[in-house]
């Protein structure tokens, strides 16, 4: 399916947008990722909302698997600490391309932008609702959330959406708790040891770094399909590329390349085992240790797809999940068209 861009990008700086999902990378953009054997193609810049954690871990393996140049396309991956970054960065022209969670594509057309994902990495968030070992028995369910201090990556990011959404679930309205912005990693790390967090929501491999020290337990694991139903209602297609419906209008063949590339690294994951992943990845991924990071993969492994494909009812369970609590989106649901906020064109033709 095809849609024609509307909106123009003036002033984008200035829109409260969306931050990214994922927990903040360690390094910032500055730190880039080289752009790996040259290739006589195009050259595009990709702005991941970090690229050392799992759930966006396709962009950089696919570079690492030589991909992108069997694609014919040369690719630059950037780390941006901050989501909101990311996106402002796409929406300005300053990336051609953002690997982030696929809810900003429907936070912004309500906002009048049209983005869109080309290829859906995930068809569940990746997230996990960690609590605390110190409150383990006071915060069992959602419900819980009353007057508790809960970490998110950042205020606004899919982990503030995600939580409000479990609150509001439960019969916690969003006044009557407060989110935390504490980062990923070991700011979220310190920040529920010293007791400034009761519970939070992260990734991995920081998840596997809370289990493994027994700072935390699991309430809400978002890491597969069936975690995504039981706690979202429904399959929630989170880690994507996404781009500027403008941009891919007039790129066709370039889009086509980054297709290609991402789907055979889809492909391949689902192929080969987490340690054979993991050791595909930069060494200095593996903070805890291979083995660890190996075990990290294997939990966050279901979320992916095979085939870059969005899954038919994931759209609609992302708008529900908005549309409860998101100023820009509750009461605008009807206006919302889905159709322009994803494509399956260039996927469906992927090898």
């Amino acid at each position: 399916m095809r849609r024609t861009a509307a909106a123009a990008v003036a002033a984008v700086l200035l829109l409260p947008l969306t931050a990214c999902a994922n927990d903040a990378a360690t390094s910032s953009h500055t730190g880039a990722a080289p752009a790996g054997p040259g290739v006589d193609g195009p050259k595009v810049k990709i702005m991941v909302g970090g690229l050392d954690k799992v759930i966006y871990l396709p962009a950089m393996l696919t570079q690492r698997l030589g991909f992108f140049a069997e694609a014919g396309v040369n690719v630059e991956l950037m780390s941006e600490p901050a989501g909101v970054n990311a996106t402002t960065a796409l929406l300005a022209g300053d990336v051609q391309g953002a690997v982030g969670f696929y809810d900003h594509t429907i936070d912004l057309q309500a906002k009048g932008k049209n983005v869109e994902s080309v290829v859906q990495f995930a068809q569940a968030p990746g997230e996990v609702e960690v609590v605390s070992a110190k409150q383990a028995d006071a915060i069992r369910t959602a419900a819980d959330f009353k007057g508790r201090k809960l970490g998110v990556t950042s205020i606004g990011s899919s982990t503030d959406f995600l939580t409000k959404y479990l609150a509001v679930k439960n019969g916690v309205a969003v006044s009557e708790f407060s989110p935390i912005s504490v980062g990923a990693g070991q700011t979220f790390i310190a920040a529920m040891q010293q007791g400034s967090i009761d519970a939070g929501m992260t990734t991995d491999p920081t998840v596997a770094t809370l289990l493994d020290k027994k700072i935390g337990t699991v309430l809400y694991d978002m890491r597969t399909p069936e975690g995504s139903r039981a706690a979202l209602g429904g399959l929630y297609p989170s880690s994507s590329l996404y781009m500027n419906t403008d941009w891919v209008n007039r790129n066709r063949d370039t889009t086509q390349r980054l297709a290609d590339a991402f789907v055979k690294t889809l492909k391949w994951m689902s192929a080969h085992t987490p340690a054979e992943i993991a050791a595909k990845m930069p060494a200095d991924y593996a903070q805890g240790g291979a083995e660890q990071y190996a075990e990290a993969i294997k939990a966050t492994l279901p979320m992916f797809t095979t085939d870059g494909v969005m899954p038919s009812d994931g759209p609609a369970t992302v708008l529900a999940v908005l549309g409860a609590f998101h100023p820009d989106v509750k009461g605008k649901e009807g206006s919302i068209d889905l159709g322009r906020t994803y494509t399956t064109e260039f996927v469906s033709k992927a090898g």
